[in-house]
């Protein structure tokens, strides 16, 4: 059964005025097999599984499907034929319950043509314990946490009987202990015959999971292989043109006194965070670790004074500096990366330049007036700066990869040059490449002087490109560890010490 050939694409091509972003790709996935798909910023992977789900329409090309050819009008098109797709970005309609985020556009009916209430929270409770997860179905989205809410929309994917399922990024907000549940799930889907094809910018993650691999560059299929018959170095010349020696460059900046104190910190509203106090040394690069749900987003935020305090001071460079808010830490010299891209200022409307500009557009007044040749010199820097791939400053942000769009973010907080810069995931969604000119910048930026805090999930990048490490559990800060004499069962133990 495994090798049959369930989804076949051949020759697909797909422009965007006259950029050719896919450029006659062939692409075969077996039934029941985890096909990886793999590529840089911009390659073309999302266009390409867009193109398959009918959010895009493909210039050229076929697919076919059961050994039949299919064209899918839209997405609720290729759902009722059995592909479904969950996307990077999370789109729900958070107001509402799980139960209603799961059948929206498909109510279930009575007799009497109301909606079947009870059917649907019947059905909910099944897909969710067949599935090993716990979910209380009527608290709105909302509530949840970015990695919980991924869980209800790949469950919201299997709930529609797919043959083939596209996975964009699932585990780009997940912890070690949930993206094990999701590699069990996907494990369970594979026996009964389900294909998935998953999107994945996290190397082990693929051959851990994978049975093939495809990888893309510049909108043309360069590779596609076992995964039993490749290796790391072949596969990040595939995406990258070039071989990568170290997944991190060398950690040698040099942290000097302690600049930033948090102390006694607590939250007034839950989550709660209970009695942190640390010290952050200048040209430090601080990293948090812990399981989702454990504080360290909440951590962020209160130091930002976009979370409310109960007690608890922050002191900077010696001096009290409680935030009443982004606009104060920002006058202050804070900068803060947020974990979701939509919750970073991004103007999905605006082009590059007013998205690079927007967090300081004081700075590039003349008189009463904004200087559209000063803007568009600063915003060609941070493109340089970033190797952000686009066409220019006019680019609108919504044709960027989210990949380029997570650079967008990075150049518009460089452009305060901030003294303190906190990152919530910052490498999510972003391809190795990039990745490593993420972690150079923040060497580099270290090495000025800068202090940084950094949230990540990925447990070899929190030891890759930190000096210390505090790690959070159930809201409390359960200890501080020097990163080169600490190992992953000693931050799995700390991060499990008040459960």
């Amino acid at each position: 059964m495994a090798d049959d050939i369930v989804l076949s694409i051949r020759g697909m091509c797909k422009s965007f005025g006259r950029n050719r972003v896919l450029d006659h790709i062939n692409l075969d996935v077996r039934r029941g097999t985890v096909m990886g798909l793999m590529g840089e910023n911009g390659a073309g992977k999302s266009t390409m599984m867009k193109c398959l789900f009918g959010t895009y329409q493909k210039d050229e090309g076929t697919i076919i499907l059961n050994g039949k050819e299919v064209n899918f009008s839209g997405p609720k098109d290729a759902l009722e034929n059995g592909v479904a797709m969950v996307h990077q970005e999370l789109n729900q309609c958070l107001d509402r319950s799980v139960t209603d985020n799961l059948f929206l556009g498909r109510y279930p009916k009575t007799k009497g043509g109301m909606v079947d209430e009870s059917k649907m929270r019947k059905e909910a409770a099944e897909l969710f314990r067949r599935l090993g997860m716990t979910v209380n179905l009527t608290q709105p989205m909302r509530n949840m946490s970015v990695s919980q809410r991924q869980m209800c929309e790949i469950a919201k994917a299997i709930s529609y009987n797919s043959e083939i399922i596209v996975l964009d990024e699932p585990t780009s907000s997940l912890t070690v202990r949930e993206v094990n549940k999701l590699f069990a799930m996907m494990r369970m889907l594979k026996a009964q015959g389900i294909s998935l094809i998953y999107i994945s910018h996290k190397m082990d993650e693929i051959f851990e999971i994978c049975d093939d691999v495809a990888v893309l560059r510049d909108g043309h299929m360069v590779m596609q292989k076992k995964t039993s018959e490749t290796n790391m170095n072949e596969l990040i010349a595939a995406m990258v043109g070039r071989s990568l020696d170290n997944r991190f460059p060398p950690v040698d900046n040099t942290p000097g006194e302690p600049i930033l104190s948090i102390q006694n910190l607590s939250t007034k509203f839950a989550p709660h965070l209970q009695d942190i106090t640390f010290d952050v040394r200048e040209g430090e690069i601080f990293g948090l670790y812990g399981l989702v749900g454990a504080g360290r987003t909440e951590l962020l935020e209160t130091i930002f004074g976009v979370r409310t305090r109960a007690s608890g001071r922050v002191y900077f460079k010696g001096k009290l500096c409680n935030f009443t808010g982004a606009r104060d830490a920002m006058e202050h010299g804070f900068a803060m990366i947020t974990e979701e891209r939509k919750a970073n200022g991004l103007f999905l409307k605006g082009d590059l330049t007013f998205n690079t500009c927007i967090a300081n557009m004081d700075h590039y007044k003349q008189g009463i007036a904004l200087s559209d040749p000063k803007m568009i010199r600063a915003t060609q820097q941070e493109i340089k700066t970033m190797h952000t791939k686009c066409m220019g400053p006019d680019d609108l942000i919504s044709a960027l990869s989210g990949g380029n769009q997570q650079k967008v973010i990075f150049g518009k907080w460089l452009e305060r040059d901030p003294d303190v810069f906190m990152m919530d995931e910052p490498t999510r969604g972003i391809d190795v490449g990039a990745k490593y000119e993420i972690y150079e910048l923040i060497i580099q930026m270290a090495k000025q002087g800068k202090t940084i805090i950094v949230v990540s999930s990925e447990m070899p990048e929190i030891l890759g490109i930190t000096n210390r490490i505090g790690v959070m559990s159930n809201g409390h800060l359960s200890g501080i560890v020097n990163t080169k004499e600490t190992t992953q069962d000693e931050l799995l133990r700390l991060s499990a010490k008040y459960l």
